[in-house]
């Protein structure tokens, strides 16, 4: 069904505004994925906070005009899905990864991050960026290991000097 002037300036204005605060962008091939597929590709779009769309390629164009990603504009030829990481920049890219292996007809066309368009294969690098709980695990853990290498020094210090021993109890005062 065709769009009139006014429902094509809503997806526009609203995959406009969904472009403005997303941190990543992959566009993906997806003609052949039968409707089973791009249901359950919907549904875990939600659940990871990926905003999934197909709209046609002019309007996306004119909805990235003014954003980072508007550099994608050349690229968009054919029918093409576009997944926008509104939560963590990786979500996207392991969204279309995780789909693509079940279903060959489903390509990545192009990525773009943070103002720059990479190629289709980037997309395994998007994949794997560390998801918001990963990264604050691997902080957390960076920031403990200095205080937890002091201990251990400490231990083995006191160990060495024979310090390890239990201190005899103070003489209790008359």
């Amino acid at each position: 069904m065709a769009l009139n002037l006014s429902q094509k300036q809503e997806v526009v204005a609203e995959l406009a505004e969904i472009a403005a605060k997303a941190h990543s962008l992959v566009a993906a091939e997806y003609a052949g994925t039968t409707v089973e597929q791009m249901t359950a590709m919907r549904k875990k779009a939600r659940e990871t906070g990926v905003y999934l769309k197909v709209v046609k390629n002019t309007l996306a164009s004119r909805a990235v005009a003014g954003t980072e990603f508007e550099v994608v504009k050349d690229a968009l030829t054919g029918p093409l899905l576009y997944a926008f990481s509104t939560e963590e920049p990786g979500a996207a890219g392991r969204l279309i990864k995780e789909f693509a292996k079940s279903n060959e007809k489903l390509k990545a066309k192009v990525v773009s991050v943070e103002g720059k368009l990479f190629p289709a294969a980037h997309v395994d690098v998007l994949a794997s960026l560390p998801t918001r709980e990963e990264a604050l695990a691997m902080l957390a853990r960076v920031l403990a290991e200095p205080a937890a290498m002091f201990a251990r020094a400490v231990k083995a210090v006191a160990d060495k000097q024979g310090g390890g021993e239990a201190a005899a109890p103070a003489p209790a005062e008359a």
